[in-house]
This record gives structure tokens, C-alpha cells and sequence, in this order.
């Protein structure tokens, strides 16, 4: 297949939840540019949603380069940017950590990279199956790979909500990253923990196999508030589509 024979179909939805006062969630649904985000302001800390607002009103003015590796530097160099101006507004506010997590997908011909800091997710749906692409940055995550706990147990854990990576967090932001290629008919699911909170791997892979690509979006929000969505919850969903099989909506 050509590297041009591709195009993208996205959509999101997102909501403070049911507990929630404020919506510290934000995110950014630009299938003309190539560049999908999920941001999640880190709870219980200062202004979260002012963090995950700055990272999507910093990406949203790019303009995407000549490779993916130049639009994929452009991201981090930005969210660097970002990452030190929360810190020195953290200074400003008396030191209190305002910070927020990051899930992007980035595409340019034919081929995407995905980034991320903290527990904010990517998933590939493809052929009726469901993959995490990121592995989340948290303590629990560091449990679960030393095998001292269970992935079960770590939902229980009282340190669950605990991550080891985000945007405003440390003087350096360490971002970890992966180029994928694409095939038709891939379903990419960028989302924060408020999703996954309340509606697990084998529901979501439920959802995306057996609705169509709008349907879709709205049965996995309006399944996490009949859940109770205890946190914000945002979801983007992208679908990579063939222009050999069909045409652009």
C-alpha cells in the first residue's frame, strides 16, 4: 500500500464525570494535521486544568513539518516548553506541583508515533483484538512488573493513583516513544484513566469491535458515567481508513 493510500477519521468526547466539580481533563482532535492528544491534570494538585490546557493550546498551533521525525521533535521540544512553565508558575504558587499527564499520536505518511508521561492510555484495536500500546508511568505499573502484585490487586491498590511521570513534574520531562505502522481498519483509542477506571480492556475491545466509529465514542463515555465515573473522563478515537476501499466521509 502506498504511503499516501491512507486517511483518518477521529472523534472525542469529554467530561468532568459525576463526582467531579471541574473538568481538568483537555484534548486535541486534529485529524487535518495529524495530531491527536489526551492531557489529564493531576488530581488533587493546583490548577490541573490549567496544566492540560496549556499542553493543548501549545500543540494545536503546529504545523506539521517535513517528516515524523521533525513533527514528532516539534511535540516534545513544545512540551518541554510547557513543562517549564509549570514549574516556574509552581514557584510562583508557594511549590505545589502543578502537572498533568500526556498520550499523543502523530501521523505523517503512512506511518504515526505515539508519546506519552503518565497514566493516560493508546490502544490499538486491530483484527478484533485490543492492545495497550503505553505502559503507564505509576507505581503500581513498577509493582506489577516486579511481579509483587497483581494487575487485580494494583485496582485495589491505595497507591493506584500515584504516577512517576508528568508534564510539570521534574526539571526534566522524560517522554517515551514509538513509531507504528498502520494498517486499515485500525482503531486507535487515546483516553484518560477516567475511562479506564470504570470500563475495563475486554469491554472497550466489546464496544469497538461490535459499534460503529460514532456509536462507538458515545457507548464507551455513556458506559463510564453509568459506572459512576468517579474521575474526569475524556476518550479520542481515531480510525485509519484506506482510500483504496473507501472515500472520505
Amino acid at each position: 500500500m502506498s504511503l499516501n493510500s491512507f486517511y483518518w477519521v477521529s472523534a472525542h468526547v469529554s467530561d468532568k464525570g459525576m463526582v467531579r466539580s471541574i473538568n481538568e481533563d483537555a484534548c486535541l482532535d486534529r485529524a487535518d494535521l495529524g495530531i491527536w492528544v489526551v492531557a489529564d491534570g493531576m488530581g488533587g494538585h493546583a490548577a490541573g486544568d490549567m496544566a492540560s490546557e496549556m499542553i493543548v493550546n501549545e500543540l494545536k498551533s503546529i504545523t506539521p513539518g517535513d517528516s515524523l521525525g521533525a513533527l514528532a521533535s516539534d511535540v516534545e521540544q513544545r512540551l518541554q516548553y510547557v513543562n517549564r512553565q509549570l514549574l516556574l508558575e509552581s514557584q510562583r504558587r508557594g511549590g505545589e506541583i502543578i502537572g498533568s499527564t500526556v498520550v499523543t499520536l502523530l501521523t505523517y505518511q503512512g506511518y504515526c508515533i505515539y508519546q506519552w508521561a503518565g497514566d493516560s492510555r493508546i490502544y490499538l484495536y486491530r483484527r478484533e483484538r485490543l492492545k495497550q500500546l503505553s505502559r503507564d508511568h505509576s507505581q503500581v505499573e513498577e509493582l506489577i512488573e516486579q511481579g509483587i502484585v497483581s494487575s487485580d490487586e494494583a485496582e485495589q491498590s491505595p497507591i493506584a493513583n500515584y504516577i512517576t511521570r508528568a508534564v510539570g513534574a521534574s526539571e526534566e520531562l522524560e517522554l517515551d516513544a514509538e513509531i507504528f505502522e498502520p494498517c486499515d481498519g485500525d482503531l486507535f483509542l487515546l483516553c484518560s484513566d477516567g475511562l479506564n477506571k470504570e470500563v475495563n480492556d475486554a469491554e472497550i475491545a466489546r464496544i469497538l469491535g461490535s459499534h460503529g466509529f460514532q456509536e462507538a465514542v458515545q457507548q464507551l463515555i455513556d458506559l463510564a458515567m453509568e459506572r459512576g465515573a468517579r474521575d474526569n473522563v475524556t476518550l479520542v478515537l481515531v480510525e485509519v481508513r484506506s482510500t483504496q476501499s473507501s472515500a472520505p466521509e
